[in-house]
């Protein structure tokens, strides 16, 4: 598995790398915030209570959880809503999966398109949402199941700069926010 280069803070990257929970935690977190800072989010989270593992984030005082994730600085822009997603993601880990948030994309060795229906199943992602993780997994965290880019569609084509799936460094940060950028200006044209 490469070395996880997405937040530039080796730190917080060694936990996305070898943490399955955390990579999904921080693509959580990326929405209506920037990407690096996201994928920040579950180092403060581990580091305020101590580790970042399903069971104990989904049995946390609700209350409690969503302070610590408020504190400065906060996990998010909105930390209290996003506090409430990352617990029912931990809960549905839990319940769904042992716990073991890497079983969603190796229990059972699915294809691409299983894995993408059953990412599209958690709290907080959306189809395109679901097709950047997919993307994601395929492209720099070592899952090879059959059919992964074309489920994940064009977010899964090699030499793309669109999303999180394709940050490997400062350079290809700057690109993929220039492809947003551009994405979002096209989009308010219309």
């Amino acid at each position: 598995m490469p070395n996880l280069q997405l937040v530039q803070d080796r730190a917080a990257d060694a936990l996305l790398e070898s943490n399955p929970l955390a990579l999904l935690i921080g693509m959580l977190l990326d929405q209506q915030f920037p990407m690096e800072a996201a994928f920040a989010g579950p180092k403060k989270i581990a580091d305020r209570i101590g580790g970042l593992d399903a069971e104990l984030i989904a049995g946390y005082d609700p209350d409690k959880f969503v302070a610590l994730c408020s504190e400065t600085p906060a996990i998010h822009r909105f930390p209290g809503s996003m506090a409430k997603r990352v617990q029912a993601l931990a809960q549905l880990v839990v319940d769904e999966y042992g716990g073991d948030a890497a079983a969603i994309w190796t229990s059972g060795n699915p294809d691409g398109r299983e894995v993408l229906l059953r990412i599209k199943r958690l709290p907080g992602f959306g189809d395109q949402k679901a097709r950047i993780f997919l993307a994601l997994l395929g492209k720099q965290y070592g899952y090879t199941g059959p059919g992964w880019r074309e489920a994940a569609g064009d977010y899964g084509k090699d030499g793309t700069h669109m999303s999180i799936a394709d940050v490997r460094d400062q350079a290809s940060l700057d690109q993929v926010r220039s492809f947003k950028k551009a994405a979002k200006a096209a989009a308010k044209a219309k």
